[in-house]
């Protein structure tokens, strides 16, 4: 070979040197400057874990400090995305447990962010994360970390009220308000946990944390701790409502008690009930279905969102309406022969053989239908409903817990535009006892009981316990002398002879109150002889003590035949309760 064939194949191979040495700098420099922070933060997050942590939840109390609810810690497992391939389902799912389906249905779900670990199962046992770190190295990846579960202690005891937890729904996780809630937390979806969930909830925490390539903790590199949620003390009175919902004993109805002098709910049943720790666990799709499809309807908040007929407590508005118009006088006088005529129809009182004659104070204690025929006669619909609205009834009271309804109040305009026909009288005669078209929610009937009890005063219903003094929203503008009198009315009812609400009558406070038995259909026979569906509606509301109101409440049980013999006992139990801890609070602070 000669030298000039020599020099030209030296000075190739330098040519192509310098070329592959050129490619290499290149190549380097693209890895290192234009892609340097893609590769280096797929190389940190190999290295690095960022764990979002729940806040604990705000602690629900009642108004006397007794918890309602607790957080309780558990133990979950989960799969950091990127170590998907590197795992065998099958295997984690029969070390897990669970069916490997649902660890698919987990992964595949749309949403997932790829550097938030997957929950695959909670609530683990100590045996299931014994096995786990027994078998660590075939699961890289697979992380154990504590959280924290709300336990509704009363079970289903006030769970209208309180309320319940449930995971992000598809609207809320597009939602701003809930940016900050990592995506399988918890968060009020009914009730006080939800009017007060960003109260509650607090401020959720951040670990940044070392990870070796099984997916183990080497060190905590930064930490942000949670702020717990806000603590809430509820109006209610958790021994009054136990008492209460104890007491309807499988029935179905409803129970509202109210603070008169500040509008602080102090019991608030709805019955049938549900348990909230079903929800607080996670709710599979069969039990959700089995309880919204309930027969029953246990998801109902019957205190605001059933309304009926509130039959003769109705009795208490005619009543108020006739003397402040002036239409009678407590002397009044009307008698009683056990119904009268219009026409061709017969409007007959409860009372077969009649009341005989009497003036309106044992009108109000024996609930004479006749009386207030007479009474509604005189003052006619339109001013019967003008006190009803006056009184709270026929409007929502504002207390945003539920889709609240709004009863009805008619009158000869609501009958015009409805029906296009005139009002008739005898319509008058029923609506002045509370039948007809007239109808309530429970949540009324107790407001006007508390408007009643406190000298005609309406205060906006709340369910947190008030600490500040509270101003009234408005005034029923009823005569203070009115009030007296319909008051002595209804203490005879439960506590002299002949009254309808003895049952009532307890031996720690003098209890004033009115029945009411809503007709659900026109039967003659005996209400012990109907069946459950088609018996009369028992009502009940009270205030308490007479002298000095310091609870008023509405009973309402469904298809519970008479007021006095079915709503009566609940609510003096109720009082009762209420008003006994208000003795052993009293006793316990002067000691």
């Amino acid at each position: 070979m000669s030298n000039n064939s020599r020099n030209r194949i030296l000075l190739a191979s330098y040519y192509i040197i310098a070329g592959l040495f050129a490619l290499f700098a290149i190549r380097l420099w693209q890895l290192q400057v234009l892609q340097g922070k893609e590769y280096k933060k797929i190389s940190m997050g190999n290295m690095l874990r960022i764990i979002k942590i729940p806040a604990p939840r705000g602690i629900i109390y009642d108004r006397n400090g007794v918890p309602l609810v607790k957080n309780s810690p558990y133990f979950y497992a989960s799969l950091m995305p990127e170590n998907l391939k590197q795992i065998n389902i099958q295997h984690l799912a029969d070390i897990l447990g669970i069916n490997a389906g649902d660890i698919y249905a987990r992964i595949n779900k749309k949403g997932l962010s790829p550097f938030e670990p997957i929950k695959l199962k909670e609530r683990l046992t100590f045996t299931e994360i014994a096995a786990i770190e027994a078998r660590r190295s075939d699961f890289p990846g697979l992380i154990i970390d504590i959280d924290m579960s709300r336990e509704y202690l009363y079970g289903d005891i006030g769970a209208h009220l309180i309320g319940y937890l449930g995971k992000l729904n598809p609207s809320q996780s597009k939602n701003s308000e809930f940016k900050d809630v990592p995506p399988e937390a918890f968060i009020g979806q009914w009730g006080a946990e939800l009017l007060f969930d960003r109260t509650l909830r607090g401020t959720p925490g951040e670990r940044i944390i070392e990870i070796d390539a099984l997916g183990r903790e080497i060190k905590l590199l930064q930490e942000k701790s949670t702020i717990k949620g806000e603590d809430l003390k509820l109006s209610i009175d958790v021994n009054l409502q136990k008492a209460a919902e104890e007491a309807f004993a499988g029935r179905t109805g409803a129970v509202v008690a109210l603070k008169p002098d500040t509008g602080e709910i102090l019991g608030l049943v709805s019955r049938p009930s549900f348990d909230p720790n079903m929800f607080a666990h996670g709710i599979s799709y069969s039990q959700w279905a089995e309880l919204f499809q309930d027969k029953k309807m246990p998801m109902l908040n019957r205190a605001l969102q059933s309304q009926y007929p509130p039959g003769s407590t109705f009795k208490i508005v005619t009543a108020i309406a006739a003397l402040n118009e002036g239409v009678i006088t407590p002397d009044t006088k009307v008698t009683c022969t056990g119904g009268i005529t219009y026409g061709k129809w017969q409007f007959g009182c409860w009372k077969k053989g009649g009341h005989g004659t009497i003036s309106l104070h044992r009108a109000i204690v024996e609930s004479c239908d006749v009386y207030f025929y007479e009474a509604g006669k005189h003052l006619g619909i339109d001013k019967i409903a003008e006190y009803a609205r006056r009184l709270g009834l026929g409007s929502e009271t504002g207390l945003h817990l539920a889709q609240e309804r709004s009863g009805l109040i008619p009158d000869t305009k609501w009958k015009h535009e409805k029906r296009n026909q005139p009002w008739y009288l005898g319509e008058t005669f029923n609506a002045a006892i509370g039948q007809g078209y007239v109808s309530v929610t429970p949540m009324q009937m107790a407001q006007l009981m508390s408007i009643v009890a406190n000298g005609g005063l309406i205060y906006r219903p709340v369910i947190v316990k008030t600490e500040a003094p509270v101003q009234p929203v408005a005034s029923a503008d009823i005569k203070p002398q009115v009030l007296d009198l319909v008051r002595d009315g209804l203490y005879g009812v439960v506590n002299e002879g002949g009254g309808t609400g003895s049952a009532a009558k307890s031996n720690i406070a003098a209890v004033g109150g009115k029945t009411g038995t809503a007709q659900v259909i026109s039967m003659r026979k005996s209400s012990h002889q109907l069946s459950e569906k088609v018996r009369d509606h028992a009502w009940f509301v009270a205030f308490a003590p007479v002298e000095k109101p310091a609870i008023a409440l509405c009973v309402f049980i469904e298809h519970g035949g008479h007021g006095g013999g079915a709503a009566a006992p609940i609510a003096k139990l109720a009082i009762e309760a209420y008003l006994k801890g208000k003795q052993n609070s009293r006793a316990e602070a002067q000691q």
